[in-house]
């Protein structure tokens, strides 16, 4: 793996300043473009220029400029030099066939050619011809990572025919198709009639970080968290309990983004909204409850049919009675894009914007999504790309060996073969599970999802590509990724379900992303897979039971939380008067964990000496009782860590990845550590961030933590070390 991950900086270069010579282009040029080089035969070296400057005028965007070998000079280039570094350390010097700097390195291929002389086959979108085309990608590839800067994208053109995006916004050399395996190609035939494929492509040339979703996704879903909070607070002030508040809240949320993604008829909830209940408040709660009625059971309206989501969000359907500012602000959230927001945060701003305790925190900051897929790559994604990897090469290998088939049955022979290995691969990743044991609002679940269904996207694609691909396979269950497979634990009754909420609607971005609305989502909708469990992670037990003292009162404690200003010192100090209830834990045993392939999460900050102030006194009792071979001068994260290390030992799992306190280097974490590392069957830590920058979800602070990633045996790792806040380097 290449050594540094760093945001790209896109900057203007010295010749686009003096470029003013292009013009823009009618549609009907652009139809005469298009006409033009799809009925071009000639080879790659012959066209590759003149279509790409005629490409450049009629996206609007600047040309390319001289190349001068020089460099630092040439940033927006035919021929870039991509030094290519050899086994055995040796290096070459290739020639990139279009790259601009901070925007995009393009390798062009022409059909016939690309097919002819590597695959033998003179024919697009056959087998032959896909592997060619991910052939070009793996070239392209090869000259991304000789830069110290990453570029945004790698694209694959196909002149005169298609055009493959690729894209890497983290800036790790991770490029993957763009926005999906299904989606990546832009055929020339379709830039005529559809106007956003132009768009995109002038974006790739002009500016990539538009086309970023993640910066988009977050504006959406800090906007419509502050118009939930809002709302949630006034409820509250007019009398509503938190509880029905908060559910409340959750079926209008998930009725907004059911119409925005097309499950509920087009724009039903906003128009209902905006014409008929603004006006006449009364009808809100009757009208409101009726279409919660028919999500659950399945059925029509008088205007329209309605898919049976159950699922059990809409099993309790009674509405909050609302005033005109009150629907006025759910209308406010139903105009915002739904279909847009960004699972991974949230959960963490739902959360915040449900809970009167946390809703001032609501505009602190939150764990952003490359913080988490840092840890989930590791742990997840680099062992199964590596089988992923494997098959690939078997498939590829029996696709050339197709082509080069002396007979139809014997090339029928070699693609079935080649189906059958990604068909197989496709199971596993079916059967796969993973677990968060600390799971709280369930971004990391969703980000571990957003992983696999990736990955199932370039099976399918693939699968496609050898005329094996079956989209009638997505509506069995079974046969898709689902959150199903993603397994959680949680203490606090509200994040459970929001976490189970946060899954739902990633997966159904997933579905209505990939595959539009061509593909209907199978029904129910929503599924009560019970996969998120609401209990403690680390101590179970079969009641509590309050404390109280000879005269029978109870006993309390400070809550751990509420803090005063010191009348002397000015500073902070517990406020005593903020009590708590104290509790001892009948029959307090070890907890079970549901069995997973991977473990990922992020267990609560907890130091050792504050256990007993946050958790109480009787929990700490039990906590030592029960786990005497955690040291009671270790953190309490590390109980999660021993636990995992002995799954990871006994061959359960097959990697976990925790995000611990920093302090896991000092020696009362160390020796937990230290005992799993020299267990018999040994655990390795292969991957390790001793210092990272992180957000305590807990109140947004800004903290320092320390990821690692284990597996099983002796096995060799990697340390990434920050040089700034935001550059790693890969050791």
């Amino acid at each position: 793996m290449r050594g540094k991950v760093r945001p790209t900086l896109v900057r203007l270069s010295w010749q686009e300043e003096s470029w003013n010579e292009y013009r823009p282009m009618s549609a009907e040029k652009l139809q005469a473009f298009v006409d033009k080089w799809t009925a071009s035969g000639a080879s790659e070296r012959a066209n590759k220029d003149a279509f790409l400057i005629e490409l450049c005028e009629v996206l609007e965007v600047p040309r390319p400029d001289p190349t001068t070998g020089d460099a630092e000079r040439d940033v927006y280039v035919f021929e870039k030099d991509a030094p290519v570094l050899h086994e055995g350390g040796a290096t070459s010097v290739t020639k990139i066939d279009l790259y601009r700097k901070g925007h995009f390195i393009l390798e062009a291929k022409q059909g016939s050619e690309a097919g002819a002389k590597k695959l033998g086959t003179a024919k697009r979108n056959t087998p032959g011809w896909n592997q060619a085309m991910n052939d070009a990608f793996g070239q392209a590839l090869g000259y991304a990572r000789s830069f110290d800067e990453p570029a945004p994208f790698v694209v694959v053109c196909d002149i005169g025919y298609c055009f493959e995006l690729y894209s890497d916004f983290g800036s790790a050399w991770q490029y993957r198709s763009f926005p999906n395996a299904q989606q990546k190609r832009i055929y020339l035939k379709d830039l005529p009639k559809n106007p956003a494929y132009v768009d995109r492509l002038k974006k790739v040339f002009t500016d990539p970080h538009a086309l970023d979703p993640a910066k988009h996704a977050a504006k959406i879903t800090r906007e419509v968290a502050g118009h939930l909070a809002e709302l949630a607070k006034r409820l509250e002030k007019s009398g509503h309990d938190q509880i029905s508040v908060a559910k409340f809240l959750m079926r209008c949320l998930f009725t907004m983004f059911a119409e925005d993604v097309g499950l509920l008829p087009d724009r039903l909830f906003t128009e209902y909204l905006k014409n008929f209940w603004v006006k006449s408040p009364a009808s809100f709660p009757g009208g409101i409850e009726s279409l919660w009625r028919a999500m659950n059971d399945g059925g029509h309206l008088p205007t329209a049919k309605v898919l049976k989501f159950n699922g059990g969000l809409f099993a309790a359907s009674e509405a909050l009675a609302l005033d005109v500012e009150d629907i006025k602000l759910l209308l406010k959230a139903s105009e915002c894009d739904w279909s847009d927001v960004e699972p991974a945060i949230f959960g963490t701003l739902l959360e915040r914007a449900l809970d009167p305790e946390e809703r001032h925190k609501l505009g602190a900051h939150y764990t952003p999504r490359a913080y988490v897929e840092r840890l989930v790559r590791p742990t997840i994604e680099e062992p199964l790309r590596e089988e992923w990897d494997i098959v690939r090469v078997e498939v590829r290998a029996l696709i050339a060996a197709a082509e080069e088939a002396g007979s139809k049955g014997a090339r029928s022979k070699k693609l079935n073969d080649a189906e059958k290995a990604l068909r197989k691969f496709h199971k596993r990743l079916l059967d796969l599970r993973i677990l968060d044991p600390a799971c709280g609002t369930g971004n990391f679940l969703y980000v571990a999802m957003d992983t696999l269904k990736r990955l199932e996207s370039e099976v399918l694609a693939e699968l496609a590509g050898i005329g094996g691909g079956d989209q009638d396979l997505l509506h069995f269950e079974g046969a898709r990724i689902s959150p199903e497979q993603f397994l959680g634990i949680e203490i606090k009754p509200w994040a459970k379900e929001i976490a189970e909420l946060v899954l739902w609607i990633g997966y159904l971005q997933w579905h209505f992303k990939q595959y539009g609305k061509t593909v209907q989502v199978p029904e129910p909708v929503l599924r009560d897979y019970k996969n998120i469990e609401c209990r403690d992670a680390v101590l179970a037990y079969d009641k509590e039971e309050m404390v109280v003292d000879e005269e029978g009162k109870p006993i309390t404690q400070w809550d751990g939380r509420t803090m005063k200003v010191h009348p002397v010192t000015g500073k902070e100090v517990p406020d005593e008067s903020a009590r708590r209830l104290t509790y001892e834990y009948v029959n307090p045993r070890k907890a079970e964990w549901p069995k997973a392939d991977f473990i990922v999460g992020n267990p609560p900050f907890i130091g050792a000496s504050a256990v007993r102030r946050a958790l109480g006194d009787g929990y700490a009792n039990a906590l030592r009782e029960v786990w005497k071979e955690v040291p009671e001068s270790a953190d309490y994260v590390m109980h999660w860590w021993h636990i995992a290390a002995l799954k990871l030992s006994a061959g359960v799992i097959r990697r976990f990845g925790l995000i611990t306190t920093n302090s896991l280097h000092q020696t009362f974490n160390r020796r937990v550590v230290q005992a799993a590392l020299s267990l018999e069957n040994s655990v390795s830590i292969v991957f390790a961030v001793p210092d990272h920058p992180w957000v305590d979800e807990a109140d947004g602070a800004d903290v320092r933590i320390a990821m690692t990633v284990s597996a099983r045996g002796v096995v060799a790792g990697r340390v990434v070390r920050p040089a700034t806040e935001s550059e790693y380097i890969w050791t």
